[in-house]
């Protein structure tokens, strides 16, 4: 498996770190103080191609593959994670469901707008009792004629309030059996979907995170994706995938912390030399950045057989679980070599420390990553 940056992996990289520059950086701090999520950021990221990573250009994606995806939300992520978690459940989760499971039809209406960023995408499954529990879920939707009637809520959903579109679970049978739910394609302005209240959270305060609501809300049996009841499966299909998003958020913010201590640790001279020539720090820089390079391992051979089409549940949950508890530690230890000033908001690794948290609990918590590695080991 070979995983060194390709020619295009270079131009994209290079293109977002100018492109963060410019339209992330001068802002980044404002937009977490006052828990701004800027919507019209992600159409000029739908011009660079950074809206449809996965999909094919035919719906006026980009195309590419989960190698390159990896790098896109770690570049991003460097400079400002929560833009980077955005963009990560936008590609991943919901616009990657209608590009897998969607009818033909749905596809064609949906991802051209989604891709190019002229639409935000959400998906909900959490709920407020249902958490890595989704199979008893309390939302319903009950069949009426053609039409099928939402009732209840969805929680921490990312771009609740903003996205245009939303791919939504309820529940169409009883609650514990594993074909009880159904995927939904629902617009933004539908009678009786809403959103609620909006979370005030520790880190990635730029990113939207907020209630679903539903209220009698009917849907047309049209916007039913795949077959009723294969929802949970197609869910746990996407997180797959989306284990892989969450692993390269983490990653973005690890570099994003070593990168910052390592030019710190140069500058910051204690008792006449620079702190990087103590062991006690340099120890650290080395233990963190090969932690990095593992973490980085493991995710590029989950895209690896995620490309291929084959099963990459365990190393996805393995790459998932493993660079987000090391974007946790790294981020921790850069404040450490930052020393009272990675306390404060003038360096970059006080929002890190923040922000790195949330990639141990979204999309599956470690210990629920556990639960998947030894179920698939104990399998074998």
């Amino acid at each position: 498996m070979n995983y060194e940056i390709t020619e295009t992996q270079q131009m994209i990289t290079a293109a977002i770190r100018d492109f963060a520059k410019r339209e992330i950086r001068p802002y980044m701090m404002d937009w977490d103080e006052t828990q701004f999520f800027p919507i019209d950021l992600f159409k000029k990221l739908g011009d660079l191609g950074l809206m449809g990573v996965l999909v094919p250009e035919k719906y006026g994606g980009s195309g590419l593959n989960y190698h390159d995806y990896i790098r896109i939300v770690e570049e991003i992520s460097k400079v400002d994670s929560s833009i980077g978690l955005s963009v990560a459940a936008h590609n991943s989760l919901c616009t990657n469901h209608i590009l897998e499971f969607a009818s033909e039809e749905q596809k064609q209406k949906y991802l051209p707008k989604l891709a190019s960023g002229e639409w935000i995408g959400a998906w909900g499954l959490t709920e407020h009792n249902t958490g890595s529990d989704a199979g008893n879920m309390s939302t319903t939707a009950k069949k009426e004629g053609d039409y099928y009637v939402l009732n209840g809520a969805k929680n921490f959903i990312t771009h609740a309030k903003s996205a245009h579109v939303a791919v939504v679970l309820a529940r169409t049978g009883e609650k514990g059996d594993r074909r009880n739910a159904t995927a939904f394609i629902i617009e933004k302005g539908t009678e009786g979907f809403t959103s609620g209240k909006k979370e005030n959270k520790l880190g990635m305060r730029a990113s939207e995170t907020a209630e679903q609501v539903f209220n009698n809300c009917r849907i047309h049996k049209d916007q039913v994706i795949g077959e009723v009841g294969d929802g949970f499966v197609q869910a746990l299909k996407v997180l797959d995938g989306g284990r892989i998003s969450i692993g390269s958020l983490a990653l973005g913010i690890a570099k994003g912390s070593l990168e910052a201590s390592i030019k710190y640790a140069k500058e910051r001279e204690q008792f006449g030399k620079p702190i990087a020539k103590f062991q006690a720090i340099s120890f650290k820089l080395a233990d963190m950045a090969t932690e990095i390079e593992a973490s980085e391992l493991l995710l590029h051979k989950a895209a690896s057989l995620k490309n291929k089409g084959e099963r990459m549940t365990k190393i996805g949950a393995m790459a998932k679980m493993y660079a987000s508890e090391v974007g946790v530690k790294v981020a921790t230890e850069a404040i450490q070599i930052h020393g009272g000033y990675g306390y404060t908001k003038d360096f970059p690794v006080e929002k890190f420390y923040r922000d790195a948290k949330l990639n141990t609990i979204g999309e599956g918590t470690t210990e629920i990553q556990k639960l998947v590695i030894a179920r698939e080991i104990l399998k074998d």
